[in-house]
């Protein structure tokens, strides 16, 4: 078991080494699944009541079917994103920007990171249509990119993602 499992965390890692900034042509790996620290019930554990109130309410005034989303599988499948993104209040910058707060906010406007021209002169927005389509294929939307990340084919995740981003923000 053990030899099975170094395979799937080295598979992991390769896969999230490709997708920050490393020209790869590394498949596209499955979804990750919730480690036990994961489940639902820490996820919510986490949040203060308040914090979860004002979560809800944010999701609340996503346009549909965003308003729908499962939080809690959009901060498990930004598992995705963290080996390249931090998505906290003051966070630091990395492979990618810090995401935090850059829901409603126009591309390239994070300060301290040092986007690519392409980023800089596509005009997006940052609301929930725009981020789906960037999660889906990000060279697609934005061609000569520095983000080689392939993307997250499957569409609810997509939504729970764009959904979790959305509320890691002051309201």
């Amino acid at each position: 078991m053990r030899g099975v499992g170094m395979i799937v965390v080295a598979g992991a890692l390769a896969a999230g080494l490709a997708g920050c900034g490393q020209k790869s042509e590394a498949p596209v790996m499955p979804e990750p699944t919730p480690a036990a620290s994961e489940t639902p019930a820490a996820a919510s554990a986490v949040l203060t009541p308040e914090q979860l109130h004002e979560q809800q309410e944010m999701l609340a005034k996503l346009p549909a079917p965003y308003n729908t989303a499962d939080l809690e599988n959009g901060a498990r499948q930004f598992g995705l994103c963290r080996s390249c993104h931090t998505i906290a209040k003051g966070g630091a910058n990395m492979t990618g920007p810090d995401l935090y707060g850059v829901f409603g906010t126009k591309a390239a406007a994070v300060p301290g990171f040092d986007f690519s021209d392409a980023m800089k002169a596509s005009g997006l927005t940052w609301d929930a249509p725009t981020l789906d389509k960037w999660l889906t294929n990000p060279a697609a939307l934005v061609p000569n990119t520095k983000m080689t990340f392939l993307g997250v084919k499957d569409a609810k995740n997509r939504r729970d993602i764009v959904a979790y981003v959305a509320t890691q923000r002051d309201d």
